[in-house]
Formats: structure tokens, C-alpha cells, sequence
């Protein structure tokens, strides 16, 4: 292992993937795991959310879409902590407050953010990318070179076969396929045991495939951790969403509508500001 892979390894861990015991543990009380309450953020005069309010419930798969400017990043970057609201409630759980917490102790908490681009170590192998995730709050050097124990290597294997990658964890991460990076990612993600994961157009650029497997995936972790996906592929979100579960739709910084993808479909204002006639 180069100086360079383990000092990536320890910027890794701090940036988003850690769980210390010191951090604090959210309590979800009535089911509920993120509350959001009329958030505000201008930026420079502009308003980039205007009172946005909504619930996600613990073990959720929640959808969100909008029109580019609707303030979908902006949320995102509220409940990871990259950005400040000027007002609002912002809790996970029922006892942590997002608003008062580093960016560092909300991904501590149990808050997993996976951006539009895949961020892996290209020079190592599908299962060492996966090693350094899930050697949590230890330092690179001594999670690289320590054994593995059994539950740890059954632990790898498990996830591997979730974001179906078995095949391939031998092979170097930079010689995957865009799709099979996301899915890798999520899998370093997953590795934490996240509570909350919030996933930034993870199909975008995949091919129709990958699409279908990673609907797959998703759907295969609802109830295990709570999900909030956003997303602009409406069949993909229509995958997701199936019959009964819940779409949020912003707009100019607020929830313009929320409901079955049925629902949000028909529903005369989302039409008129997003899907178009």
C-alpha cells in the first residue's frame, strides 16, 4: 500500500464513511427518521429554499424530483451539513439536530451521501475498496495490513453479492464500468450501515441494464435503511416508486406536490412546471 492510497484512505474515512462510538445516535421515535421543517437557505439575495417541509419515515425509499433549480441539491447539502440553513428544523431522529452538528458527526450519526460521480480507489481491487470502508475509525496502515476476521471477510462477501459485484472483487476499480463504480460506492457506503442514504441521480450515465439492477438494489434495502433517491429518469423513478410508494416533487425551494407516482403525475402543477403536457 503507496503513502499516497493510505493517506486517500484516512481522507476517506474522515470525509464521509466513519461511525465513532463518540458520535452521537439518533432515537427514532414514531417511525420517523428525517424531519424537515420550513428550511430556508438564500444564497447572495437568492432563495434557494423557501420553507421546504417534509418527513421521511425509517426504512423508507423515498423519490424526489424537480426541475433543475428546484433545490434538490441544496437539501442535500442541509442534511450532510456542507451548508447551513438560515432557519428551519432539521432533525434525525428525534434527538439530533442537523442544524447544530459538523458535517463530520452527521456522517458519524449514520448519514451515507452518494454523489452523481462515483468516487472509488481506481488502484485498488473491488474488495480493498470495500476493506477500507469497512475498517471504520482504525488508521489506514493497520486496516491494510491487518487479517481480516471471518466476520469481517463474510461481511465483504455479503456485500459484494448486494450491489452485485461478487463476480468482479478481485478486479481493479478503475476497470469497471461507470455502473458497476456507483454500485461499488454504494457498496462502501453500505459497508457503515448507514440509517439514512441519500443517493444523487445514481443511474445517470448507466446503461438500461445497470438501471434495472441498481432499481434492483434499491428496492432491496428499503426497510433496512431509509433512502432518498433524487433523481431526473422517470422510468427509473417510476421502478422505484412502484404503486404505493411516497414522491416528493420541489419547486423554487418548497415541496410543490408529494404522493403516489400516480398521483404526482396527474397533479395539475407538477405538469405544468416539470413533466410538461
Amino acid at each position: 500500500m503507496t503513502p499516497e492510497l493510505l493517506e486517500a484512505g484516512a481522507e476517506f474515512r474522515a470525509r464521509a464513511f466513519t461511525r465513532i462510538a463518540t458520535a452521537g445516535e439518533p432515537v427514532f421515535n414514531q417511525s420517523v427518521a428525517l424531519y424537515v421543517e420550513d428550511l430556508k437557505v438564500a444564497f447572495d439575495g437568492f432563495q434557494a429554499l423557501g420553507g421546504l417541509s417534509f418527513t421521511i419515515g425509517v426504512g423508507e425509499l423515498r423519490c424526489v424530483i424537480g426541475p433543475n433549480g428546484a433545490g434538490k441539491t441544496t437539501t442535500m447539502d442541509c442534511l450532510t451539513g456542507k451548508t447551513r440553513p438560515d432557519s428551519g428544523k432539521l432533525f434525525f431522529g428525534s434527538n439530533l439536530d442537523l442544524r447544530q452538528m459538523s458535517e463530520q458527526d452527521i456522517a458519524r450519526a449514520g448519514i451515507g451521501r452518494k454523489f452523481q460521480k462515483p468516487t472509488v480507489f481506481e488502484a485498488l481491487t473491488v474488495a480493498e475498496n470495500l476493506e477500507l470502508a469497512l475498517a471504520g475509525d482504525r488508521r489506514a496502515r493497520f486496516a491494510m495490513r491487518a487479517r481480516l476476521s471471518g466476520a469481517q471477510r463474510d461481511r465483504i462477501a455479503e456485500l459484494l453479492t448486494t450491489v452485485h459485484l461478487a463476480e468482479a472483487r478481485d478486479r481493479v476499480a478503475g476497470l469497471l464500468s461507470h455502473g458497476q463504480k456507483q454500485w461499488l460506492e454504494i457498496g462502501m457506503l453500505l459497508a457503515q450501515d448507514p440509517k439514512l442514504l441519500l443517493l444523487d441521480e445514481p443511474v445517470a450515465g448507466m446503461t438500461d441494464e445497470e438501471t434495472e439492477r441498481t432499481a434492483e438494489l434499491f428496492l432491496s434495502l428499503e426497510g433496512k435503511h431509509s433512502l432518498v433517491v433524487v433523481e431526473h429518469d422517470m422510468a427509473f423513478v417510476g421502478t422505484l416508486a412502484g404503486a404505493h410508494r411516497t414522491v416528493t416533487v420541489l419547486h423554487e425551494g418548497k415541496t410543490l406536490a408529494e404522493g403516489t407516482m400516480a398521483e404526482v403525475q396527474s397533479d395539475e402543477k407538477v405538469i405544468e412546471v416539470y413533466l410538461g403536457r
